[in-house]
């Protein structure tokens, strides 16, 4: 396969994103895109000359692979469609509403032999990927990710830890590579009917302890993650891309600037998107992957009811 034929159903804020980087990609022969919204179809659709539809299901026989950027309460639905007519899938995080639904995509996916991935971006962060040869076992770790509610960039479906935490949670998981066995945590709602404000400390089997802080009612913007260790610390700016270590050395701390090579988040995703399916790769983010990041956030909203 020397060419992929994509589309990208849902063109909103972050789908437009989608069409711009695939107009752009190697290998891509972006093909349309879709929206509920006609006239936001059309817009996108006019700009990079491209098909444009308000029903997904026009995509069929067009495409092998397709991004799917709408709310949370239509990836399953659509998700699903699309890989039962043999599509590979990128679908946005969370995955789905339900483990049991993201579990259906999974069985699908693998019955078809389709790449499902996920689009927890942050794992493509260069920020992210300039740390991994530093990691030893984390024992401890932090998590920021506040920002103001706007309504252009928030999503309406769901409160702050499925919007904003589980983008930590995912990285978290992915850092620890361990079972999470207890869970406390807080949250309330301020601007919305679901929680803008969420604390959890979060236990994992292997001893590893992990705080993770979400607000989007926060005027300052902040996405940060620190990692202790034994004998060194870690601290990621991941929206400003910037890291540090910090090594214990002769009973001194030293501090050491991580070179980080600067690189569209997104662009590296959905190429990795692109390579998965013309090679039949695993993606960084499968469904599985996915599902465990939703698994967790869902224990943490119960107990946020719980107390």
């Amino acid at each position: 396969m020397e060419q992929v034929n994509v589309g990208v159903v849902g063109v909103g804020h972050l789908g437009s994103y989608h069409a711009k980087q695939y107009a752009r990609l190697k290998h891509v022969n972006f093909v349309g895109v879709c929206d509920l919204d006609k006239k936001t179809a059309q817009r996108i659709g006019k700009k990079y000359k491209v098909w444009y539809f308000a029903d997904y299901k026009e995509f069929f026989g067009k495409v092998q692979a397709v991004s799917i950027v709408v709310p949370t309460s239509q990836h399953h639905r659509i998700a699903k469609d699309f890989l039962e007519a043999g599509i590979n899938v990128l679908v946005e995080k969370p995955v789905t509403k339900t483990v049991e639904e993201a579990d259906e995509l999974i069985r699908i996916a693998d019955e078809k032999k389709l790449v499902l991935q996920v689009g927890h971006i942050e794992r493509f962060n260069p920020a992210i990927h300039a740390m991994e040869p530093y990691l030893s076992l984390p024992r401890f770790i932090e998590g920021q990710r506040m920002g103001p509610f706007t309504k252009k960039s928030r999503v309406k479906d769901v409160g702050v830890v499925l919007d904003l935490m589980i983008h930590d949670i995912d990285l978290i998981l992915g850092l620890v590579r361990s079972e999470v066995t207890h869970i406390e945590a807080v949250g309330t709602s301020s601007v919305s009917e679901f929680e803008d404000m969420a604390n959890v400390r979060l236990g994992f089997r292997n001893g590893a302890i992990c705080d993770i802080t979400a607000s989007r009612i926060t005027k300052e913007e902040v996405r940060k993650i620190r990692v202790f260790q034994e004998n060194s610390y870690i601290a990621l700016d991941l929206l400003h891309r910037d890291a540090y270590i910090y090594r214990k050395i002769d009973g001194n701390i030293k501090k050491e600037k991580i070179h980080i090579e600067q690189y569209d988040p997104l662009k590296q995703e959905l190429k990795s998107f692109i390579h998965c399916v013309m090679t039949g790769g695993r993606p960084v983010v499968s469904g599985r992957e996915g599902r465990d990041a939703l698994a967790v956030a869902l224990a943490i909203l119960d107990n946020i009811k719980t107390n």
